[in-house]
């Protein structure tokens, strides 16, 4: 085997990755030096992944756009699967009330997101842009509420069924997503803080961590002949493998019963195979816990301190490759609904959860209207950046409604997947997946008001 530099298989992933690593350690040398870039609260990964996308566009560096998608498509599923592999906290656990509520409202988000998206697409399609792929408006929940993961499967799927530029555009979306996050969501900050809704809370936070924090009662001890952070990385390769196994079986079977219901959901499993992959590895987590009050395993192997951090270590690498590889030349001719998706995305986001907060958290409205605008037009990292302005140390529920209801809406968001096969099939499609959309959202409207006001109601 080459091992020189002549052999281009085997250096190019490593020196991608490394352009990737070093983009991420100088945006957070900016962000720690320069307090302008402090101040607006921007993720690093999110600014790392537009210094490359500069350096792309003036010629520093060579970014492989097929390299970057393959990692965004698999962090996204890796870092989900560890996300859901972590122990859930017993104490959390009492509170289904409040992550059921905030499922409601992630994923009536998402219609009011595709409803908006949609309209403006539709209308621009039958207007001033007859060539428009109608459909392209439903990107906007993926970008916005769901992140450049999403929106990258989405995206490409659509740009196989036609819509030119479909993965660069939903890129973009996703990064206004986030510039909607940490800019706007600071002036909106300001704003409250202005009228007085708000005060900016200057507590420092305590750097002092007990042991609790790091790992739980019986797990694997430091001593042990093999590492924890392998364990957790063991679990979530194997998860991940079995994971390919089961889609590939169950596109197999689809393909196997019907070849035209295949080519309608095989691309779309793939293209969602986070969500199968979560939910086997919530199975391992339910089997390991059974095997664990059985006496059949005797320690705790998940260590949610590590598997927090490798979620957030493919996070990173999927936000960064996402926006380094969108191509802005793919735009071209897509400026007016990219522009028109973005702000009008941002601005009935803000005025839906001005509403649904205000049910749902009558105990710490603002904190949980800012946290969950974070991450309903960035993503959870974002949210809870928001929040710690106004609460500093987390005292209030706002950032484990980001989770917990995170969690609960995957389980509710299950028909976006439909609607985002079905807005592609057709105009008359699209425009029904709008009306679907909107009986949908009005259904978890009521049901959200029900469950916030019901019993007061009755009393």
């Amino acid at each position: 085997m080459d091992y020189s530099a002549a052999n281009a298989s085997l250096w190019n992933i490593i020196i991608q990755l490394g352009l990737i690593a070093g983009a991420i350690l100088v945006a957070n040398m900016l962000r720690t030096k320069v307090r302008a870039i402090r101040q607006a609260m921007m993720p690093v990964a999110v600014m790392a992944g537009f210094l490359l996308l500069i350096l792309k566009y003036i010629g520093v560096v060579s970014v492989d756009g097929e390299i970057m998608e393959i990692l965004v498509y698999h962090g996204i599923a890796l870092g989900f699967i560890a996300m859901s592999l972590r122990v859930p906290d017993k104490l959390a656990n009492k509170k289904d009330k409040a992550a059921l509520k905030s499922g409601m409202i992630i994923v009536s988000t998402y219609m009011v997101q595709a409803i908006t998206g949609l309209v403006i697409t539709m209308l621009l399609g039958f207007t001033l842009m007859p060539t428009l792929f109608k459909a392209s408006g439903i990107l906007l929940p993926m970008g916005y509420g769901q992140g450049p993961g999403q929106a990258n499967n989405v995206g490409t799927s659509y740009q196989n069924l036609g819509f030119a530029g479909g993965r660069s555009f939903g890129l973009a979306v996703a990064a206004a997503g986030y510039l909607c996050a940490c800019i706007v969501g600071v002036i909106l900050l300001n704003v409250l803080a202005k009228r007085g809704s708000v005060s900016g809370n200057k507590k420092e936070n305590d750097d002092h961590l007990e042991v609790g924090f790091f790992q739980d009662k019986n797990e694997l001890p430091v001593s042990d002949s093999i590492d924890r952070l392998s364990v957790q990385l063991a679990m979530v390769l194997v998860t991940y493998a079995v994971t390919f196994f089961a889609t590939w079986g169950l596109t197999s079977g689809i393909s196997a019963i019907s070849e035209g219901l295949g080519k309608t959901l095989n691309t779309l499993l793939w293209g969602f195979n986070f969500i199968i992959g979560s939910a086997i590895a919530v199975l391992l987590r339910s089997m390991l816990e059974m095997g664990r009050r059985k006496g059949i395993i005797m320690r705790q192997y998940q260590n949610n301190y590590l598997l927090n951090r490798i979620s957030g270590f493919f996070f990173d690498i999927m936000i960064v490759a996402g926006i380094s590889s969108i191509n802005i030349e793919d735009l071209s001719g897509l400026w007016l609904p990219f522009v028109l998706i973005s702000v009008a995305g941002g601005l009935f986001t803000w005025l839906h959860l001005k509403r649904v907060c205000r049910w749902a958290y009558p105990g710490y409205y603002y904190e949980g209207l800012i946290s969950m605008y974070g991450m309903m037009t960035g993503t959870i990292s974002s949210g809870v950046l928001l929040l710690r302005e106004i609460d500093s140390d987390l005292s209030t529920p706002a950032a484990n409604n980001l989770v917990s209801g995170s969690s609960v809406g995957i389980i509710l968001g299950a028909p976006v997947l439909v609607l985002v096969s079905v807005a592609a099939k057709s105009d008359l499609m699209t425009g029904l997946v709008i009306l679907i959309a909107a009986a949908y959202l009005t259904v978890l409207l009521l049901a959200l008001h029900r469950v916030s006001f019901g019993k007061k109601e009755k009393n």
